[in-house]
């Protein structure tokens, strides 16, 4: 075990020998190795790494060659950094500065912060007293936010990192405290990417469209639900019209509910082509329906009818969100879109949105969902290849023994930030 509990490794040091060059090993000039009785020890992470990578090469009759590749790495050390082991009640603060007298060494502080606004601020004010330039944090369930959201309204930089690139040595043990000082390390020497949190404005109106999904979501369950009720019930609508909830079918529907049974009746209230197929919606509306249906059918019939309306009153806000969001300017206005009005702050984002639309296969509802999940300054995506990785779009490359498969790029393997390789 290496200085502060890190894990350390042993390797034997090779020792060089001068090597044969005859037969298949002629021309080329090399030394043999044997391992050495001194033991070479090292620890991770390491701020300067230099390591001469041996790869032994099979020349003649037991004799090895040697070719050897030098990497050095040198992180770039944040000098003042904090690091934030996130909870739903509290957090574990680590805080790493340069000593106050001995150069080249460090200080560190840990301790438990409330994971309350007053507590949150005040942690801020503390941090911007100590001259800390980067606050560094799991991407942990929703507790994160409130860290992030007034640590940064602070002026502090915070960052949100993946937890997959955070992941602990295998044998560490793992607690809070060691957790917020490995972050912390971690963030110190420049190892971790950032991920991409829009600003506020983009925020709240990917609140809203991911709402609105989860209630049109909702809606097509009760739909679901409702077609089993009938199924129970031997009504088999569904298999003569196309769309059980359009003019017909909801005619119908509240016609069985207020008790009409006759499949003749029922029939003619069709409208539009379902017109033509009167004897098979009288076969298909001959059923068992009785007044248990009813019941189930009328309350279902409610729950859409009451979502509905949540969804349009989501699709005003939206517009109404986009419609005060300017676009950004990028320089020399190049970064303004196609035809929208000049000048700084001209164009919002319902122009945007209404320029994606023009796209074939992507209609209004989506045009708003993109835009509110890529926001609109692209200055964040390098490439295009950045942008469809951190959408997920980008297959993952898998090769293992000479095979090679190509599989959807999982959530957690996202590249955290547009600017990190994808």
């Amino acid at each position: 075990m290496g200085r502060g509990g890190r894990p350390s490794t042993s390797l034997p040091l090779w020792d060089s020998e001068p090597g044969a060059e005859s037969g298949a090993g002629a021309g080329r000039r090399g030394r043999a190795l044997s391992p050495s009785s001194t033991p070479f020890r090292f620890s991770f992470p390491l701020t300067a790494l230099r390591v001469a990578a041996a790869r032994r090469v099979r020349v003649r009759e037991g004799t090895w060659m040697d070719e050897s590749e030098a990497v050095e790495q040198t992180a770039e050390l944040v000098e003042r950094v904090a690091a934030i082991d996130v909870a739903k009640a509290s957090g574990v603060l680590c805080l790493r500065l340069p000593h106050e007298r001995i150069e080249g060494r460090r200080t560190q502080r840990v301790w438990n912060v409330g994971a309350t606004t007053n507590a949150i601020l005040e942690l801020g004010d503390h941090l911007l007293c100590q001259g800390v330039t980067r606050v560094v944090m799991e991407a942990t369930g929703s507790y994160w936010k409130p860290w992030f959201y007034l640590l940064e309204a602070r002026g502090l930089e915070c960052w949100l990192v993946n937890a997959r690139d955070v992941k602990n040595v295998p044998g560490r043990p793992k607690t809070d405290k060691l957790d917020a000082v490995w972050l912390c390390k971690l963030a110190e020497r420049g190892m971790l990417r950032p991920s991409f949190v829009p600003p506020k404005p983009i925020r709240e109106l990917r609140d809203l469209t991911r709402l609105r999904s989860v209630f049109i979501g909702e809606r097509s369950r009760n739909r679901q639900r409702i077609e089993k009720v009938l199924e129970d019930a031997q009504i088999k609508l569904s298999s003569v019209a196309t769309n059980l909830f359009g003019v017909s079918g909801r005619a119908m529907l509240e016609a069985l509910i207020d008790g009409e049974r006759s499949p003749q009746a029922l029939a003619g209230l069709a409208r539009g082509r379902l017109v033509s197929k009167h004897d098979a919606l009288v076969e298909a509306l001959t059923g068992q329906f009785d007044d248990h249906h009813a019941y189930l059918c009328r309350l279902l019939l409610d729950t859409i009818d009451r979502i509905t309306v949540q969804v349009d009153e989501l699709s005003q806000r939206i517009t109404a969100q986009l419609a005060g969001i300017r676009l950004p300017e990028a320089d020399g206005g190049a970064g303004r879109p196609r035809g929208a009005p000049g000048g700084t702050g001209e164009a919002d984002l319902l122009s945007l949105v209404e320029r994606l639309d023009e796209i074939p296969g992507i209609g209004r509802t989506a045009a708003e969902v993109i835009v509110a999940e890529l926001g609109p300054d692209m200055r964040v995506f390098p490439t295009s290849g950045h942008l469809v990785s951190w959408a997920k779009l980008a297959p993952r490359t898998i090769q293992s023994g000479g095979k090679s498969g190509r599989t959807p790029r999982s959530a957690a393997d996202r590249p955290s930030r547009a600017g990190s390789p994808g």
